[in-house]
Order: C-alpha cells, then sequence, then structure tokens
C-alpha cells in the first residue's frame, strides 16, 4: 500500500513555469554590458526569484495598506513595505518616487489619455522601462 502511494508521489512532479515573458527578461538581463549570453537555467531562475520578489513587495504593500485601513496599494504602502524590510530597502528605496502631494484640480484620465502624452523628453543615452513591455512590431 505504501509503495503505491510513493509511485503516484513520484510520477506527478509539478512542473513550475515562470509567469514573466523569458525574452523580455533576457532582453533586460543584457542590458548589462558584462553580459553576453544568457543560459537557461540562469533565465529560469532569475525570473523565479523576480516573481518571489514581486509576489513579496505585492504582500508585504497589502498588509501596509490594510494596517491604514486602505482598500487600495498606493505607493505610499509600497514605500513604507520597503523600509521596514532592511534588505530591500538599502537598494529599492533610493528607486522609488516619493509621493506627491495631491492636486486638487486633477483632469479626468479620459481627458488625459485623448492622445495628448505629456511626457518629459528621456535624457540622451537612457531609455524607459516601458521600453521593454512594448511589443516590437
Amino acid at each position: 500500500m505504501a509503495e503505491q502511494e510513493e509511485e503516484e508521489h513520484d510520477t506527478t512532479e509539478e512542473t513550475i513555469a515562470p509567469s514573466l515573458p523569458p525574452s523580455r527578461v533576457k532582453r533586460i538581463m543584457k542590458l548589462d554590458k558584462e553580459v553576453n549570453k544568457v543560459n537557461a537555467e540562469a533565465l529560469f531562475l532569475v525570473s523565479c526569484c523576480t516573481e518571489l520578489f514581486l509576489e513579496f513587495l505585492a504582500e508585504e504593500s497589502a498588509r501596509v495598506a490594510v494596517e491604514k485601513k486602505r482598500r487600495t496599494v498606493k505607493l505610499e504602502h509600497l514605500r513604507v513595505a520597503v523600509k521596514r524590510h532592511q534588505p530591500t530597502s538599502d537598494f529599492l528605496l533610493e528607486s522609488l518616487p516619493v509621493a506627491s502631494e495631491p492636486v486638487l484640480d486633477r483632469p479626468k484620465a479620459a481627458e488625459r489619455n485623448r492622445g495628448q502624452t505629456s511626457e518629459k523628453p528621456v535624457p540622451a543615452g537612457t531609455r524607459r522601462i516601458d521600453d521593454f513591455f512594448r511589443k516590437d512590431s
């Protein structure tokens, strides 16, 4: 009886498939000039680690939002979650934008997005992170 259960357990192995697109993760990894080629195992591990890290940040940010009795996670909740976790705070806190003061006369989203882009120009030699997530045409 025990042998049969062990055989069933051995044959039902779970496969882990990262949900991040491997081609984009690879492209981001290759931005480092020291990286020429990316091994399939390294790509898999970086994708899995990135997912775990994002899951951790989302859970901690949600926990902060619940503590503040909010239903929506905002940038300030993310900043508090990062500050509470020292290893994350050491490298990520400087990269997060500072929450700005609320503006009273904000245009509605539909009015803002009517073909008018008010994005700041990117300095020479840099690219926006949005470029990585756009599909190539």
